[in-house]
């Protein structure tokens, strides 16, 4: 399925896009969901997603999750820019071609300049990463 057949169906069901130009572009498409004060995260994997071992290349997953992360410190505190300061990311389990990750992050803290998160990234109902990290807020 091509980008823009992705994002015709997945908008079709309610989800929204990211629309930068660059990196994302090419890494996505990657798409979320505002529930109040959550956001859910998809993305959706396919063969550009690739690695050597026919899996899900692990750069990909931790870009979906870096991008998501951010999002959700922006939504989270209102803040218009933020900058990924300190992102680990452990893997649990190969993601297959064509499998759908989600996750849902969660805020730990905010202060002042900062925002921690964490998340669980999920193949169904399978965990496949878990991810920490603390972005710098931009006011």
């Amino acid at each position: 399925m091509t980008d823009t057949q992705l994002i015709s169906q997945y908008t079709a069901l309610g989800w929204e896009t990211f629309s930068d130009e660059g990196f994302m572009q090419i890494a996505g498409p990657f798409f979320f969901k505002t529930d109040g004060p959550q956001m859910h995260f998809l993305f959706p994997t396919g063969v550009k997603h690739k690695n050597l071992r026919s899996v899900v290349q692990g750069g990909a997953l931790m870009t979906f999750t870096d991008r998501a992360f951010g999002a959700f410190a922006r939504h989270s505190t209102g803040t218009k820019a933020t900058a990924t300061i300190q992102f680990n990311y452990n893997f649990v389990d190969a993601v297959q071609l064509g499998d759908i990750v989600e996750l849902s992050p969660i805020v730990t803290k905010i202060t002042k300049s900062m925002v921690f998160l964490n998340g669980q990234l999920c193949v169904g109902e399978k965990p496949v990463g878990f991810a920490t990290g603390v972005w710098k807020r931009f006011d």
